[in-house]
């Protein structure tokens, strides 16, 4: 039986518009994004099958070309649509984040920045560059490094603050190894770091670690 053949209430397309998409399992919105299956599974089917394969969501999207070309009914036109809507989404995030104050809306700025670093394979170091309103006027991945950490570099921190325009800045990182707890050497740089651009007027409003699954803010920590 295809899903054509279902009642309208459980077909996931029809139960999107009645109700929003957050009503939808994890399935069900794959499902929509499938639109068809392969002979004998349906695309909910279909979807649960990738969802136990790959153990949930977040791996499907996170998956190399090849590794999700593997499976039956996927391939590089599915997979490019994949990376688009993860971009749509990043996108989405960061005009919302222009539009608004950084400091008030400090629940958006984690979740943009855990979109757009949680998945490097490398530890990145960005900057947040915010007007006299807080605004975000731009956002630069400043410092790139191995998996055990990246050099960040005060002057050049400097440079790029005096470059924008900046009045404030949040600063953000990753953790590859998926755990968001800052290290002594996180502490330490952002000091330095605070010290350097206190010297232009330029405000360090928060530092940002991101993991795989959770963000710890320096400000709420107290460690600013």
């Amino acid at each position: 039986m295809t899903i054509k053949d279902w009642p309208e209430n459980e077909r996931p397309r029809e139960k999107l518009l009645q109700h929003g998409p957050a009503f939808l399992s994890d399935a069900e919105l794959l499902a929509v994004f499938l639109r068809t299956g392969i002979p004998g599974r349906n695309a909910l089917d279909m979807a649960r099958d990738l969802l136990i394969d790959f153990g949930s969501l977040t791996s499907i999207l996170r998956a190399s070309l090849e590794d999700f070309c593997r499976r039956d009914g996927l391939g590089p036109g599915k997979y490019v649509q994949f990376q688009a809507v993860l971009e749509l989404a990043r996108r989405y995030m960061s005009e919302r984040l222009a539009e608004s104050d950084a400091l008030t809306n400090s629940d958006l700025t984690r979740d943009y920045l855990r979109a757009r670093m949680r998945d490097y394979s490398h530890e990145v170091f960005a900057c947040l560059y915010l007007d006299n309103q807080h605004r975000v006027t731009a956002m630069e991945e400043l410092f790139q490094g191995t998996i055990d950490g990246a050099a960040v570099y005060p002057r050049e921190v400097v440079k790029r603050c005096l470059h924008n325009n900046a009045a404030a800045v949040i600063f953000a990182h990753n953790h590859p190894s998926g755990l968001a707890e800052p290290s002594q050497a996180d502490i330490a740089i952002t000091q330095r770091l605070k010290t350097a651009l206190n010297t232009i007027d330029v405000r360090v409003l928060d530092h940002v670690v991101v993991g795989r699954s959770d963000v710890v803010s320096f400000a709420e920590r107290g460690l600013l």
